[in-house]
């Protein structure tokens, strides 16, 4: 990446001197981070106060943030990115103890989420010495994705994983901050408040004096005990929102011509059209006349685009409100929203004005229950909080966008850094956009999945054009009836009403069907058939599923029969004579995962369901739907997660499901056994999957240097990158579930090295299919040491149980190594081996990345920019040794292939060596030729809190270490290939 190498060397001593006086302004202090000296009459605030022992209830707010990323599938959605470009002179290690400070006022920031009796709850975490702030050099072309990686980066909730900081160096002076949240720790409220309160502390850190002096912060847990303390007198408000939105019905947005795939993920888009810059003034002036905000205006041109878009004349639009009140709360960070969902009748064509009151007064009275937490609301609605096709009830949303926060510095200027997310957390919002008050602008923000891109365009085209007709006649009456949508069809001849039915409609929208019909006997249940354009098309109960997630309850049929085509009669329309047989009215469901549903509705919910009763009616929620799916996934051994629950809903569906899912494991298996060998593919092949990544690299390397045929998996842009005698590559990755399988078929062997690291659902799924798939030869996983958790003893030896807390990667690691053990040896199966690796170093780009992130970073960073390294000093919190285990990827490639030749048929650790802190930073320094001051503390950094020692005795002979494979080697040629790009 371009660098400062070609900065002046009077530039090298004046980033020099510069150091050493702010090492100097350090060392007069007995902390740089405490308040400072009287004389300069400034304070930093910092609260350093002991930690909290004690687990706190979640806030409602809080409780809904850990549970969505409990049920998976979020992907960034709840990422809070806040970036800005700052202009001039920059003290990164003034920022990095700002940073601290800030965390140490603050204990949100510090927390940590896990579970006691099975409820979530928050611990407050010591205050870190130094909170690590990661410095890489690049231009400006190259920042967009490096920011747009480290926010999508995930948390872990349960290590106290709530604020990340990067800086990016484009010049001496040119730089951008992001510093990365999850939403479960702060909120838009919040920012403001961090962005204020830095300034001040990076003010303090630099040795000026700061603008405001900080007193005591109120602390967030304070607030989650008020509200928890507070819930049982909710009980008349909760009656009156009961009230408000009985028999309330989502939205009814157009749907996409394609249906929506069978995932948790909502990918965000953003469709914008620019108003005329009167326009917002003449929207107040409009709520000025009529005692009305600005807010409450755009509200109802929202309500009234809305209107045209579905043509429902009951709506519910979400609009955010907070807890925060009085003074107490004034300068809180934490997770202080709250939705309201404001219900507005829009018949008899009002005009804008008239429906400007009925908005004003709904949106009064909900204003006026506002601090009742939403989620209390949503359960006592319970099924009536989602519409008949389980869609949520809030699903569109409305705001006014101002002015941007940024961080403003001391002596430089600052530029809004905007980072959109990658997920939708609603399937559509409206926004009015002031951020630029010289370029207003109309604003949607939609699912993907939800509306089709022409949908969303009409939908940003009408609120624009409703915001300046408004503006220009407030007694504009609506028209009462929405334009036309992109699926509407005017076909010139009428369809037979079995063709018309709403499931037949449905069914011929999906892109793997060719055609569509419904029967509807005189008794009984609709039966519906579908003629699939593909043999590989989706299966009856994958179509059943898109009904249920469509279609009103009354229009779902009871099941959906493919067909290789429709018989017909002589003039046309289908036969339903000839159609196979239409099924009895459906028995309940019998056998051991029925039984197993059943059981598991029953411990979740207190009750026994019958086999159509809905989960959300039964009391149902989204803790309920991550223990029942849990319970399921281990009491089955199949893939189930709480996003499944909450689509499937009853005991049938989600036996159905179930039983779907265990029939496709049985073909799979049985079809990959006969698979014929392809003849490109050579006798005694190894599969190995993340053929391109630093450890798969490194396995292909070992296993063609032995003259086994590989078979390396590459995603397609990286496939060119594999150029190795006795290796074939085959173009795929882990989603590409049918790929593996056929991969897997027709290999002798296989080697799995490649993880998502973040979508554990991707992960799990990719175990199953070749595990499905393997039917011949040893299976080797490269799994992490992290699936140990955190042991009670220091040592720890193979095969040891696992000790909470366990990350999610950790977690994931596990579940895989449960699906492949599980399976060795039967059928025909090989023996399998686990080989849980620790840190992985070595020559490849991909392990070079660690300089960056994680403990390694930390330290790496720190010894570059010569800042002191605190480092727990042995015997903190009664460890007598703080490091971490280490291998070699070439050690670690002839372990693995070690385990075709000799399965260990279970888990072995593979670690070359173990470091302490305090060496590997003393090594790091040298390396790199600096004099960072290493400094032994007795709190320990969130980075660096590793004690284990990990034995290695099944697979040590392969670890047996070879020359230039001793650590002092491998650093060097990690650090030497990234230096240049530093020096």
């Amino acid at each position: 990446m371009p660098t400062d190498a070609d900065s002046a060397s009077l530039d090298r001593r004046q980033q020099l001197q510069q150091e050493l006086l702010r090492r100097a302004r350090a060392g007069t202090a007995p902390r740089a981070t405490t308040t400072a000296e009287p004389a300069t009459g400034a304070s930093t605030g910092r609260e350093d106060r002991a930690p909290q022992s004690e687990c706190v209830p979640l806030s409602r707010a809080q409780r809904r943030m850990w549970l969505m990323e409990r049920l998976g599938g979020t992907g960034d959605s709840y990422h809070v990115p806040f970036a800005t470009r700052v202009r001039g002179p920059f003290d990164v290690a003034a920022f990095a103890t700002a940073l601290t400070s800030l965390v140490a006022r603050h204990a949100i920031l510090r927390t940590r989420y896990t579970e006691h009796g099975g409820e979530p709850c928050q611990e407050v975490l010591p205050t870190p010495r130094t909170v690590p702030v990661h410095v890489v050099d690049t231009d400006e072309a190259q920042a967009p994705e490096l920011l747009r990686r480290e926010t999508a980066r995930p948390f872990d909730l349960a290590a106290g994983d709530a604020v990340r900081a990067l800086v990016l160096r484009h010049g001496p002076t040119d730089h951008t901050l992001l510093l990365t949240f999850h939403h479960i720790a702060v909120d838009g409220a919040s920012l403001e408040t961090v962005a204020a309160e830095l300034a001040d502390l990076y003010t303090a850190a630099t040795g000026g004096t700061p603008r405001h002096t900080l007193t005591a912060a109120p602390q967030y847990a304070d607030h989650a005990r008020r509200e928890h303390d507070g819930l049982s007198g909710f009980e008349e408000e909760l009656e009156r929102w009961s009230e408000l939105l009985a028999d309330a019905e989502p939205p009814r947005l157009p749907r996409p011509a394609a249906p929506a795939p069978h995932t948790a993920a909502r990918p965000a888009a953003v469709r914008t059209v620019p108003l005329t810059p009167t326009v917002p003034d003449a929207l107040r002036t409009l709520g000025a006349q009529r005692q009305a905000t600005l807010f409450a205006v755009s509200l109802t041109a929202a309500f009234a685009a809305l209107h045209r878009l579905t043509g429902d004349d009951d709506l519910v639009i979400g609009v955010a409100g907070t807890h925060r009140s009085g003074t107490a709360m004034r300068g809180l960070v934490g997770l202080c929203v709250n939705t309201l969902p404001v219900r507005v009748d829009l018949s008899g064509a009002p005009s804008f004005t008239q429906l400007l009151r009925r908005v004003g007064d709904a949106l009064l009275e909900a204003q006026e229950h506002r601090h009742i937490p939403f989620d209390l609301v949503l359960e006592r609605l319970g099924a009536g909080a989602r519409g008949a096709d389980g869609t949520a009830l809030v699903r569109v949303t409305s705001d006014v966008l101002g002015e941007p926060t940024v961080l403003r510095l001391p002596g430089t200027s600052a530029e809004y850094v905007d980072l959109p997310s990658d997920g939708a957390k609603f399937s559509l919002s409206y926004g009015l956009d002031l951020g630029d008050p010289a370029r207003p602008r109309a604003l949607v923000q939609y699912d993907a999945h939800t509306l089709d891109d022409t949908a969303a365009e009409a939908a940003a085209r009408d609120y624009a054009a409703l915001l300046h007709a408004v503006a220009a006649d407030p007694e504009l009456t609506l028209d009462p009836l929405p334009p036309a949508g992109p699926n509407d069809t005017s076909p010139a001849q009428s369809p037979p009403a079995s063709d018309r039915h709403p499931a037949a409609e449905a069914l011929r929208a999906h892109p793997m069907v060719a055609d569509a019909t419904v029967v509807q006997p005189e008794q009984g249940p609709a039966v519906a058939y579908a003629v699939l354009k593909d043999s590989a098309g989706p299966s009856g109960h994958e179509l059943l599923g898109l009904l249920r997630r469509t279609l009103a309850p009354e229009a779902v049929p009871a099941a959906v029969t493919p067909l290789d085509a429709l018989p017909r009669t002589a003039a046309g329309p289908a036969d339903h004579a000839r159609l196979p047989g239409r099924p009895s009215t459906p028995h309940a469901p019998s056998g051991a995962r029925a039984q197993a549903v059943t059981e598991a509705f029953a411990a979740a919910l207190g009750l026994r369901p019958s086999p159509d009763e809905d989960f959300f009616a039964l009391g149902g929620h989204s803790l309920k739907a991550v223990q029942l799916a849990e319970r399921l996934r281990t009491d089955l051994g199949l893939p189930l997660t709480g996003l499944d629950v909450l689509q499937a809903r009853t005991p049938r569906a989600l036996t159905a499901l179930l039983d779907e899912r265990a029939a496709r494991q049985s073909a799979a298996k049985t079809a990959s056994r006969p698979a014929p060998r392809s003849r490109d593919v050579r006798p005694g092949t190894v599969l190995v999957t993340g053929a391109t990544g630093g450890v798969g690299a490194f396995v292909v390397r070992e296993l063609a240097a032995r003259g086994r045929p590989v078979l390396a998996l590459a995603r397609p842009e990286s496939a060119h990158l594999i150029a190795t005698d006795g290796v074939d590559v085959i173009e795929g990755d882990l989603t590409d579930l049918a790929g593996l399988r056929d991969a897997v078929a027709q290999s002798d062997a296989v080697v799995h090295a490649a993880c998502t690291f973040t979508r554990h659902d991707v992960d799990l799924a990719a175990m199953e299919t070749m595990v499905d798939a393997w039917w011949r030869g040893p299976f080797v996983f490269v799994s992490s040491v992290d699936a140990y958790g955190h042991p009670a003893t220091a040592r720890v030896a193979e095969e040891s149980a696992s000790h909470e807390p366990v990350s999610p990667y950790g977690k994931a690691k596990l579940d895989c190594e449960a699906i492949l053990l599980r399976a060795a040896g039967t059928e025909g199966r090989g023996g399998a081996s686990s080989v849980r690796s620790p840190i992985v170093w070595g020559a490849h780009d991909r392990l070079r990345e660690q300089l960056r992130w994680g403990a390694l970073g930390t330290l790496y960073q720190a010894a570059e920019q010569g800042r002191p390294i605190e480092l727990p000093r042995p015997g903190t919190g009664g460890h007598a040794w703080y490091g971490a285990a280490w291998v070699h990827a070439a050690a670690l490639a002839r372990a693995v292939a070690e385990c075709l030749d000799r399965p260990v048929h279970g888990v072995a650790n593979a670690c070359s060596g173990h470091v302490s802190w305090h060496d590997l930073a003393h090594d790091l320094t040298e390396l790199l030729g600096t004099r960072a001051d290493l400094r032994e503390t007795d709190a320990v950094p969130r980075d660096l809190d590793h004690r284990w020692h990990y034995d290695s005795t099944r697979l040590a002979r392969p670890l047996r270490p070879r020359p230039h494979e001793d650590r002092h080697t491998v650093l060097a040629e990690m650090v030497t290939a990234t230096t240049p790009a530093h020096a």
